[in-house]
């Protein structure tokens, strides 16, 4: 789950002694009692869930807060965004929500390398991957098809530095050792970028035409090599998962049900940021004659 929608719909708001007229359909719920932190839950069940806590808690409640929810994303959605709300100091234990891992090529040191994180930063961020073993796997076969340095170091570059096996098998430039000048090293990092934004494509495409040309010129030892290399590029790029895209590019949609009786509601991701809902009436678009498909 990614930033979620940045705004919360007004809520409908009873007494204690109202709750019989609450109905029994999911929603997100606030309870409000004197000077104590406010009780934040959601719900499949609001009436039967707001009895049960009543009971527990043993006592009158000022004010009750809830939200309908037509669907498990707009209660998730709305939930989180209640929580920062109201909750800040503990909106993360409160939801339970993983932090998305996402691969990133940081700029932080003029010789950039690749991280896993949970954070954004400055330079490239590429995500979100399933978990933080596979990115942690994407990233390995990633490196294995560049020459970036894999070291964690705030790197100043020095004759004397004793360097790593990577730099002595030829699997990174050794910018430590400075072996290569700056704008060398950074062009091996911008390839890198290239791969991730054109998902492989940059780097599959330019060994496949090598590939071709070696078996046209009938240097099948060659052509034999760089297929290998061309399934591997494929087996790399693959780790990453159907929904990893560089952040910009994380666009979305999803249809799912709405808390009001004859619609939809339409949340859309943009840039890695949920947004919505979008009410969208199914009697308006039937009545009109056009299709749903065509009203969205």
């Amino acid at each position: 789950m990614l930033s979620p929608q940045k705004s919360v719909r007004e809520a409908i708001v009873i007494s204690g002694h109202e709750i019989d007229s609450i109905p029994d359909r999911p929603a997100v719920f606030v309870l409000r009692a004197g000077t104590s932190a406010p009780y934040l839950a959601r719900t499949s069940l609001l009436r039967r869930r707001l009895k049960r806590v009543l009971r527990m808690i043993g006592g009158e409640v000022d004010q009750i807060e809830y939200w309908l929810t037509g669907s498990q994303l707009e209660s998730t959605l709305l939930f989180v965004d209640l929580a920062k709300q109201l909750l800040p100091d503990q909106w993360r234990r409160i939801t339970r929500l993983r932090p998305p891992v996402f691969l990133r090529v940081t700029t932080e040191n003029e010789f950039p390398r690749t991280l896993i994180s949970s954070k954004f930063g400055r330079g490239m961020t590429f995500g979100p991957l399933e978990s933080r073993a596979a990115a942690e796997r994407f990233e390995a076969g990633v490196l294995d098809l560049f020459q970036v340095r894999r070291c964690e170091e705030n790197l100043i570059p020095s004759l004397d530095h004793p360097g790593c096996m990577y730099g002595e098998m030829g699997r990174c430039l050794r910018p430590c050792q400075a072996a290569v000048s700056i704008d060398e090293y950074r062009g091996e990092v911008k390839r890198l970028e290239a791969f991730l934004q054109t998902e492989g494509a940059s780097l599959r495409e330019s060994a496949e035409s090598a590939r071709d040309a070696a078996s046209s010129d009938m240097r099948f030892e060659d052509a034999a090599r760089l297929h290998e290399r061309v399934e591997r590029i494929k087996e790399v790029q693959s780790r990453s998962g159907e929904l990893a895209r560089p952040m910009e590019r994380l666009w979305g949609a999803a249809i799912v049900g709405s808390a009001q009786e004859q619609s939809l509601s339409l949340f859309v991701m943009a840039g890695g940021s949920w947004s919505g809902p979008i009410e969208v009436p199914i009697a308006e678009t039937v009545g009109a004659g056009q299709s749903l498909d065509a009203k969205l």
